[in-house]
């Protein structure tokens, strides 16, 4: 998902709004984890979200999501971000954040999801990583 910041989404330094952002980063995780599922979903957790550089005014923000795990109804997403000077096309990593969505009825109970085919070596670490976080999540609650 590409997004342009203009004034109305900036703060006072003409800097990105954390909030903006993290909408945004829920509405490109919720269409990832939609499209995998196709049924209505919910925002369950947003597990970490870090904020490593300022998105400027008229930069362009290039978000960047894909499920990292399927459980019975849950879905881990990670979502990457990216800022570009849209003047010399130079990008720079922005933000990153790890969301579990639940796939629902239309009543909001939750429904079987199908499960991640793992092609590569890089997205099966990044399932073995998942279940890790969602293990230390079940130990906190």
């Amino acid at each position: 998902m590409t997004q342009l910041v203009l004034p109305n989404d900036t703060n006072i330094l003409n800097n990105l709004l954390g909030g903006t952002l993290m909408h945004w980063i829920d509405l490109v995780g919720a269409m990832v984890a939609n499209r995998h599922c196709r049924t209505p979903i919910v925002t369950a957790s947003m597990e970490r979200i870090n904020f490593l550089n300022p998105i400027p005014l008229g930069h362009l923000v290039l978000l960047k999501a894909k499920i990292q795990y399927a459980g019975k109804s849950s879905m881990e997403v990670g979502v990457e971000v990216y800022s570009e000077d849209t003047l010399t096309g130079e990008q720079s990593r922005a933000s990153n954040a790890i969301l579990t969505y639940v796939a629902v009825d239309l009543k909001g109970n939750p429904v079987p999801v199908p499960k991640l085919i793992l092609s590569t070596e890089e997205e099966k670490a990044s399932y073995n990583e998942a279940i890790k976080r969602k293990q230390e999540r079940l130990a906190r609650s």
